[in-house]
């Protein structure tokens, strides 16, 4: 007997689907009190405030309310197991939650949002939205009903703003314009469904009309509510406004070539500087049959970025596929100048290059690099080299592209290797200097002091750095006359001298020591800190942790050493010191003590903010127990792991930097904690030298730490770094000696580990009998442990093993295994992995359909994790089924895909494999 209540608009009862008749309203609003508390007792009391609310309330509410539950009990008669009981205190309706399409409904929202992937929800919201027949409870009308409707009228259009966002992340904006465009004439002020709106104009092509939609909406808040839209929707107003690629879908941003625009922003008052200007137009767009290369040179300071910045912003239209920049830190006092190597890998993330297929030697990126430039009209900076050695591998093969290099020295090697135009730079002549302070200051304070301007002059040498930092300093002290800061400069005597000695008449240090003076004491405390911090720059949490100050206090002082010029904000919260400044920062702190404990907090912050991200995007690993951080240090709060990557990704230079410095020092836990913190991060964007080099360095500290679980550990991470970059023996050496180490303890988890890392890499290199005997030695650990999740993965590997020996019942029964635990323990990657092996097992069994509804699987999988590596291996075998069915269209359609893929992955074997596939199917008539 199929019993039904749909509240969901006008009140029904129905049994087998035909009609119950309740009655009368008040009726029927006693039994939606019952309903809405199912197998819940209501007390009387509750029932009496909820049916007659603020009406007329009968003289005997009881006697009212045990008549009217009779009646409902002889209406409900035919509806068998639902039964209306007294106990106690109250009535208690006993029904099953599914037969009420209010708990349906709810129950069907709490499946969707946390479903396991987006076409899954969103079938799962549609069935809970086609649950409603219009306004729910829409026959009755108490305050209580009125605000249960309201409630249920909430989450309806909850669910329907969640299952608007599935459809827009999936492509589906053609199809919502319409149905967005009524709603929001029906919620004019919901910013949520607006900016939705705002977002499927935007990418219906209509840009002018979000833009126009986000302007009434903002008069219309203020009109009526008396605010401005919420940071949400002026963040999204923006990215429409500048056209940011992050609003694509996924298909648009996959068919458009990546257009790096990494160029700094232009400097505000450029002057002077036409005759360079007019040689760098000629030098860098003349046509020719090598790519155009302009080395400009001069001391620091004397606008070398300056002047590139300008030209290249000037002539953006030249340069239609984009800008490369990067900082080469070449004279950087706090460090090592940055390798080609790193440069590269910098380049190629900018280029769209998928840092999973991105090759790990680095002659083979250097060639990827060359790759992507080939035929495009591109700019690449180069600013702050060394020498030429560090810029010569960095130079396009393509005439295309167009070169500029800044650095403090001639760069003698580009110059006749290269046949590179060379540039020096000269002070500012006095006018171009008049003028370029004229412009800071104002030509009226400038005329009201004739004499003190020309000392200043003098003293700034024509130098822009110098004259910027006199101009920030008398432009923060409107009321100081130019000749009290003219005295000041003249009488100090303690001078930073020119970094190449005898070259400028500039005294750098005089003005680097002035600005230090004029600052607040706080300031000035904070100016030396900052040059005890490691990496290339330092965004705002890190800086308040190594002042020991709060967030807002340190905001303040930063303000003020970025006004008085001596630090840099290059993006929103990110500070960086210019070389000479951090020279003089450093020089300044020589002979005082280090401040360890600030240091330490620094550290600390990188290394606990490091673990946090980590555990957010790998909640399937254990984490390592890392103490408490050093007191007054404040880690930084993320909140899920698309933050966790971009975090990383802003950091990732200061905490290899952080690592350094901790080997300086003798932080050898935190040494070995950093590269475990950063594991996950390497691993998915395929940062595989630099993984190397952490563990390498961790390795090195846990022998110095004495501890035997940490030496296991880092021999284990390390060998199998080693085996990514297929550097067998020595992965093999180190994972033998953590074997040895885990078995020596007796610390069965660690062997349990090893042998796993131990059968990934001899089943990469090619071994699979001995890599099937670790996986299922891994098996046995991970259970005797009570490891589900890891089980997972020894119970996939050891399934990959089977299906390349041949026993198919059994790599099909550990890999069905797998599934089940993967999907219980949210495990995507690992789903993606399992669901490839279930599909070449179902092929090699000649279970086509199958194979195909795995592959399939897989493939959907792996295209929302970005995992473009093994996409291609599943198209390939997407391709081979699909010929065994003989869907020879499809399957030359699969196969190209994945030639496509192979190709630009660099693997040769594979494209050549697919591409004799390809050849055999052309001949087929396919």
């Amino acid at each position: 007997m199929a019993v039904q209540f749909r509240l969901l608009g006008d009140i029904d009862a129905r049994v087998d689907d035909q009609p119950i008749t309740i009655g009368y309203a008040q009726l029927r609003c006693m039994l939606v009190v019952l309903l809405i508390e199912a197998n819940r007792t209501v007390p009387v009391d509750t029932i009496v405030a909820r049916v007659w609310g603020d009406r007329r309330v009968p003289h005997r509410p009881r006697g009212a309310v045990q008549h009217d539950m009779t009646l409902l009990r002889r209406a409900l008669r035919p509806a068998g197991d639902v039964r209306i009981t007294w106990r106690s205190t109250g009535y208690q309706l006993t029904v099953d939650p599914d037969a009420v399409d209010v708990y349906r409904f709810r129950a069907l929202i709490r499946l969707a949002r946390s479903a396991a992937d987006d076409e899954r929800a969103a079938e799962l919201f549609e069935q809970a939205l086609a649950l409603w027949r219009g306004d729910p409870l829409a026959d009755l009308d108490t305050p209580w009903i009125n605000s249960v409707r309201a409630t249920l009228t909430q989450q309806y259009h909850s669910a329907q703003l969640d299952l608007t966002d599935l459809r827009l992340r999936a492509g589906q904006h053609t199809t919502l314009l319409a149905e967005l465009a009524e709603r929001v004439e029906q919620q004019p002020l919901d910013e949520r469904l607006n900016g939705q709106y705002m977002l499927t104009l935007y990418r219906n092509g209509r840009q002018a009309s979000a833009l126009e939609h986000y302007r009434r909406l903002w008069q219309r808040l203020a009109k009526e509510l008396g605010t401005e839209p919420s940071p949400p929707l002026r963040r999204l107003h923006h990215r429409i406004l500048t056209a940011d690629p992050v609003l694509d879908t996924a298909a648009d941003r996959a068919a458009r070539p990546v257009v790096p625009r990494q160029l700094p922003s232009a400097p505000r008052l450029f002057t002077g500087r036409g005759h360079e200007l007019a040689m760098l137009t000629e030098t860098l767009t003349a046509h020719r049959e090598t790519a155009g290369i302009c080395a400009i040179g001069g001391i620091g300071g004397i606008g070398k970025t300056w002047l590139a910045l300008h030209w290249a912003h000037h002539h953006l239209d030249r340069f239609p596929d984009g800008q490369l920049h990067v900082n080469l830190r070449g004279f950087d006092p706090s460090g090592e100048p940055m390798t080609a190597v790193t440069a590269v890998r910098g380049f190629l993330d900018a280029l769209g290059a998928d840092p999973a297929t991105v090759p790990p030697d680095p002659q083979a990126q250097l060639g990827l690099y060359r790759s992507l430039l080939a035929g495009r009209r591109m700019l690449i900076l180069l600013d702050n080299a060394r020498d030429s050695g560090q810029v010569i591998p960095l130079l396009p093969g393509s005439p295309t592209c167009a070169v500029l290099v800044t650095s403090r020295r001639r760069l003698t090697g580009l110059i006749t290797a290269q046949c590179a135009h060379s540039l020096t730079l000269d002070v500012l002549t006095e006018t171009d200097a008049h003028s370029l302070i004229a412009r800071h200051l104002g030509v009226q304070r400038l005329a009201a002091e004739p004499r003190a301007v020309a000392d200043l002059l003098s003293h700034c040498a024509g130098l822009p750095l110098a004259l910027g930092i006199v101009a920030a300093r008398a432009t923060s002290h409107p009321g100081f006359p130019l000749a009290a800061l003219a005295d000041e400069l003249h009488d100090h005597t303690d001078r930073l001298d020119a970094l190449d000695a005898g070259d400028t008449p500039a005294n750098l240090r005089a003005v680097f020591s002035w600005s230090r003076h004029a600052l607040s004491n706080e300031a000035a405390a904070v100016f030396r800190l900052l040059a005890l911090a490691p990496g290339p720059d330092i965004g705002l949490p890190a800086a308040a942790n190594l002042t020991g100050l709060p967030i807002a206090r340190t905001r303040t002082l930063l303000r003020e050493l970025s006004g008085s010029h001596l630090i840099g904000q290059h993006g929103p919260g990110r500070y960086r010191m210019h070389d000479l400044i951090r020279l003089y920062a450093t020089d300044q702190t020589r002979h005082e003590p280090t401040d360890t404990a600030a240091l330490r907090r620094l550290v600390d912050f990188y290394l606990h903010t490091a673990a946090a991200a980590e555990r957010l995007l790998g909640s399937y690993r254990p984490p390592i127990p890392i103490g408490a951080p050093e007191p007054g240090c404040r880690p930084h709060l993320l909140h899920d792991d698309t933050s966790a990557l971009a975090w990383f990704t802003a950091e990732h230079p200061n905490l290899l930097a952080a690592q350094r410095i901790s080997q300086e020092h003798g932080w050898h836990a935190q040494v070995w904690q950093l590269a475990w913190a950063l594991d996950i991060y390497h691993y998915r964007r395929g940062r595989l030298a630099d993984g190397l080099t952490v563990w390498q360095a961790a390795q090195a500290a846990a022998e110095r730490l004495g501890d035997r679980a940490t030496q296991t550990l880092a021999h284990r991470r390390l060998g199998y770094a080693c085996a990514r970059v297929g550097r067998h023996a020595e992965a093999r050496q180190h994972l033998r000696q953590a074997l040895r180490l885990a078995e020596a303890t007796n610390d069965l988890r660690a062997q349990a580990h090893t042998h796993y890392v131990l059968a990934q890499a001899l089943a990469q290199h090619g071994n699979d009998r001995q890599a099937l005997e670790h996986a299922l030695n891994t098996l046995r650990l991970y259970r005797t442990l009570d490891m589900p999740a890891r089980q997972a993965r020894a119970l996939d590997l050891a399934g990959r093993c089977h299906t390349r020996l041949g026993d198919h019942d059994q790599a099909r029964s550990h890999c069905e295994a797998a599934l089940d635990l993967f999907r219980q323990h949210h495990d995507r990657d690992g789903e993606a992995s399992t669901l490839d092996n279930l599909g070449q097992i179902a092929h090699r069994t000649s279970d086509h359909d199958l194979a195909q509804n795995y592959y399939n699987q897989a493939l959907t999988l792996l295209r929302e994790l970005g995992n473009t590596y093994h996409e291609a291996e599943t198209l390939e075998h997407i391709g081979l089924t699909q010929q065994h069915l003989g869907q020879l269209t499809a399957a030359h359609a699969s196969w190209h895909q994945a030639r496509t893929l192979y190709q630009s992955q660099h693997r040769t074997d594979d494209a050549d494999r697919v591409g004799r596939l390809l050849t055999a199917c052309d001949r087929s008539g396919a």
